[in-house]
């Protein structure tokens, strides 16, 4: 898994792209907007890095918002004048609240607001009128693992261990699956697995997984859990490969790479499966949940700053830490997922 970033790097590809823009961005207005959007981007994450936690959470958000224009420009699926983002397209409400309980919610498909817009082209859920908490939110981020706001079950991604993918000569894709928490692993039965992969359908939809070599027990046999620490699991499952996969039966690794990848999320180069919300049909694009957060830190912070202050005095506050290293891993890490999502929206 990556775990240092180079936003230095990703930001010189994007310097890069701008002297002939990729995807539809080659063409006059969108050439210009894709052109400024990533410059005005740049240098406002750069200034979200020379301030503090009282303000960084403004500039990190508009550095995004910002990225959302040039991604939006250079979009293939984006025809016509579609491509120009209007309002911001998200609400943040509940501020009243805890912390974890501020309430989210999106306007509704097939408007202009760039959090619908950006959405819509990643293949991303929106929702209206039920909202999601920012704690569930919070957790679809791969940084945000150790950094829990409540002692709640999570929801949180489940790693795809690309390098470990079966190559037997057989017709299924097999993957070590990891991030199983705890109360899964140490419940140790059928049904706690089961209970739980219900929030990601895509594993759920598995053929089959690793089980203990208990006797008698068959098909029954509980999961063969790997422990690699104290609070995670992990546990390698099938997957049965599409019809008319390989020759005679059995799947290349290629065949087996690409299942894998129309299964999962890319984030920085790793593959993640993530839970999908009931308000949702289908999981969070990485960079939307990264929307989605900031958003709802940026309103808070702008329009709350009494409350946003106490929030992140680490003298009083048991978020300020976390919040702290998100908006750090916001700086390494958006770039980067900012660069690949143009790639992935121009081609």
């Amino acid at each position: 898994m990556h775990i240092d970033l180079d936003a230095a790097q990703a930001w010189e590809r994007l310097r890069a792209s701008r002297w002939s823009p990729p995807g539809r961005a080659d063409t006059a207005s969108r050439r210009k907007t894709y052109a400024a959007a990533l410059e005005q981007s740049e240098q406002t994450f750069q200034a979200a890095a020379a301030v503090g936690t009282a303000t960084r959470p403004m500039q990190v958000f508009y550095g995004l918002s910002q990225a959302g224009r040039a991604i939006a420009a250079a979009a293939v699926t984006l025809k016509g004048e579609v491509w120009n983002l209007g309002s911001h397209g998200i609400k943040a409400t509940g501020f009243h609240l805890p912390f974890p309980d501020i309430e989210i919610r999106t306007d509704q498909p097939g408007t202009q607001g760039s959090f619908v817009r950006v959405s819509e082209v990643l293949d991303s859920p929106v929702w209206e009128k039920d909202p999601v908490r920012l704690e569930d939110v919070w957790d679809l981020l791969p940084p945000n693992l150790r950094y829990p706001l409540t002692t709640r079950d999570r929801l949180t991604p489940l790693y795809a261990d690309e390098g470990g993918i079966g190559t037997h000569e057989h017709s299924l894709l097999s993957v070590p699956v990891c991030h199983i928490p705890a109360r899964v692993v140490n419940a140790g039965t059928r049904e706690a697995l089961a209970g739980f992969l219900t929030s990601y359908p895509a594993v759920a939809q598995h053929e089959s997984y690793v089980t203990t070599s208990a006797l008698n027990l068959g098909s029954e046999a509980p999961p063969d859990y790997g422990i690699y620490n104290r609070d995670r699991g992990e546990l390698t499952i099938n997957w049965q490969m599409p019809p008319g996969t390989g020759f005679d039966g059995n799947a290349t690794r290629a065949e087996r790479l690409a299942h894998l990848r129309a299964m999962t999320r890319s984030y920085t180069g790793d593959r993640y499966f993530l839970p999908v919300f009931p308000q949702m049909k289908r999981e969070l694009h990485p960079l939307m949940a990264w929307w989605a957060v900031l958003y709802a830190l940026s309103m808070l912070s702008r329009y709350q700053p009494a409350a946003w202050g106490a929030l992140i005095s680490v003298d009083n506050s048991q978020h300020a830490v976390p919040i702290e290293r998100l908006l750090e891993r916001a700086i390494n890490h958006l770039p980067v997922l900012i660069a690949d999502t143009i790639t992935e929206v121009s081609t």
